[in-house]
Order: structure tokens, then C-alpha cells, then sequence
């Protein structure tokens, strides 16, 4: 049996996490954090998500797959209606599994999961979860031993037990530090939040929740309203609501998000959002003329045009507008 971690090198793992999880960037994260809970919990792959539960087994939302090939998913896909472990941590809102994948799926109409774990090396099991039970959504980590007598002890369940919460509440602040250095120089007031491609969030600040719930009133905050999802599923990168502007960016298959009050700036058409930056610049209506092949006289209604939309008299005056826009 391996020995207990001892509560001095626990504590150092915790903090080498939470300084990994401001340090590495979002696709170098959950391998790292991984990698540092080998030496004390040793596995040989892992696969770490979030899903909702449903009666025909988990619906995958974000996966990230430590050791094992991008086909394990596939052919899970086929077997998950058997998977009765994803059903049992799916009971509590938090839950700790170890088990053995034989010993566990022994019914005779489980065969093609054992299958499956002995395909991809899955032969001892370590499973813990944070289930909300409202939304049925899940947020797990998964680790595998494929050595089949290297069955996991009560003392290791416990120690994922204790590592998790950590583990999960890093991953989320790795994500958040991540979505503050996408746009250091934005617009003041902006809100921000993380959420994956189905619209589920993980994260919101309180700035974000209020211009969404000001756009949709009967918003409820677990999900992206059904229209904000839809257009950046379509492609949009930005959405320009009655009071609101959201801009999105996508990695790792999540949505990192920002929103803000829409400002006077937002009614430029892009012709003349093109002239204000090249006025902000500092270039004169003649060098905007020969920039965009326009003649002066052009160039100045334009300009007249957008102090007008701005509500503005001067450059100054121009970038102040500009600058609320992001």
C-alpha cells in the first residue's frame, strides 16, 4: 500500500497548482496539473470534462484527454449507455469513485464496456465529480491504471477526494486569468465570462450578468441567452443587442466573453468607424482621402457626419467616444 501524502507535501502541491494555473496558458494547463498529481496518485491517462447527464448516458460539452487518443471518445460514444459509474457520480453533488473496470461492469450485458477498457487501457478506474443536480450538468476528472492489480486503495480515493475541489477551482481560475489577458486595454466597464459551445457558464462576473439581464430580463444565468448563442454559433464574433455589445473569442472549445453598454461609437457604418480610428491617429482628412482613394470634400462629410453621430466638435472629443467602444 502506497503511503499516505503527508499534510506538508499536500500543501505543496496545492500551491504549485494555483501558481501553474496562473502561469501556463489554458492549453498547457490540465496536462501540467496532471503531471503534478502523478508522483502522489500515480495513473497512466486520464480524461477530464464536463457533460450533462441524460438518460442515455453523458453528453460531452468540453473534453480534454490526458494519454489516451482522440478515437477513446468515439468509441465511448458507443458504449455510455452502460457506463453505470457516470450514473452513480452523477447521484451526489460531489462523489469519489475507485474501483475495478472488470470488477465493477461485471454484468453480462456490460461486455462491450469491458471491451472498450481493455482497448484503451482502462483497467483500474479513479473518478470524482462535481454534479449540479438542478441542470444535471457535470464537471469530472477521470484517471486510469492500465495495470489491472493495480487496484486503487481507500487512502488514494481520498486523497482525489481532497485534490479535486483544487484541481477544478484552478482550472477555472487558469481560464479566468487567461480571459483578463485577451483584452488588457479594453473598454471600462466590461463585463466577462467563460462558456463552452452548448452555452453553459462556468464563469460570470457580476458586470457581465447585469448587462445580459438588462438585454433579456427573464435571463437565468446558468446559460447564454438562446439568441447571443445562435448568432456566434453562426460565425459572428460580435453581437450588438438593443442596450448591449458582446464580443467573443474560441479556444479550447470554450467562449471567452465580453460585454459592454452599447456607446455612440456603435452607430458608425465601417466606413466611418474606418475614418474616426485613422482620425484618432492623428491623420488629416487629406491623408484619409488618399487612403481610401476619396476626395477631400468626401472625406470631410464623413467626418461631419460622424461628430454628428458622436456627439462630438473635436479629435479629442472623437477618441473619448472610440474608447468607450473598445
Amino acid at each position: 500500500m502506497k503511503k499516505p501524502v503527508a499534510l506538508q507535501d499536500f500543501s505543496t502541491l496545492l500551491l504549485q497548482l494555483y501558481r501553474l494555473s496562473h502561469e501556463l496558458p489554458i492549453d498547457a494547463f490540465q496536462d501540467a496539473a496532471l503531471d503534478l498529481i502523478k508522483p502522489v496518485l500515480p495513473f497512466d491517462s486520464s480524461m477530464w470534462g464536463t457533460a450533462t447527464s441524460t438518460s442515455s448516458g453523458i453528453d460531452i460539452h468540453t473534453i480534454h484527454l490526458h494519454n489516451q487518443p482522440a478515437e477513446m471518445l468515439t468509441a465511448y460514444e458507443e458504449v455510455k449507455h452502460l457506463d453505470t459509474a457516470a450514473v452513480e457520480v452523477g447521484k451526489r453533488p460531489t462523489s469519489t469513485l475507485a474501483f475495478n473496470a472488470d470488477a465493477w461492469f461485471h454484468r453480462p450485458d456490460q461486455s462491450q464496456l469491458r471491451d472498450y477498457g481493455r482497448r484503451f487501457e482502462q483497467a483500474n478506474f479513479f473518478i470524482s465529480s462535481d454534479a449540479n443536480r438542478q441542470t444535471d450538468f457535470v464537471h469530472w476528472v477521470s484517471l486510469f491504471r492500465a495495470d489491472p492489480d493495480a487496484q486503487g486503495t481507500e487512502d488514494e480515493r481520498q486523497l482525489l477526494a481532497s485534490l479535486m475541489p483544487h484541481v477544478m477551482q484552478a482550472l477555472a481560475l487558469n481560464r479566468i486569468v487567461h480571459l483578463d489577458r485577451l483584452e488588457p486595454g479594453g473598454p471600462p466597464a466590461c463585463g466577462s465570462a467563460i462558456g463552452d459551445l452548448r452555452g453553459v457558464l462556468y464563469h460570470a462576473d457580476g458586470l457581465f450578468e447585469a448587462a445580459l439581464n438588462a438585454e433579456w430580463p427573464a435571463w437565468h444565468g446558468r446559460t447564454l441567452p438562446a439568441p447571443l448563442l445562435k448568432h456566434f454559433l453562426e460565425g459572428h464574433t460580435r453581437y450588438g443587442g438593443h442596450g448591449i455589445v458582446v464580443t467573443h473569442h474560441v479556444e479550447q472549445r470554450l467562449l471567452f466573453l465580453k460585454s459592454r453598454t452599447r456607446c455612440r461609437a456603435d452607430s458608425l457604418s465601417p466606413r466611418e468607424r474606418t475614418i474616426a480610428e485613422l482620425l484618432a491617429r492623428g491623420d488629416t482628412h487629406k491623408d484619409i482621402a488618399t487612403i481610401l482613394s476619396r476626395s477631400p470634400a468626401t472625406v470631410r462629410n464623413h467626418i461631419q457626419s460622424i461628430y454628428d453621430k458622436l456627439e462630438v466638435s473635436n479629435v479629442a472629443g472623437l477618441i473619448q467616444e472610440l474608447r468607450l467602444a473598445g
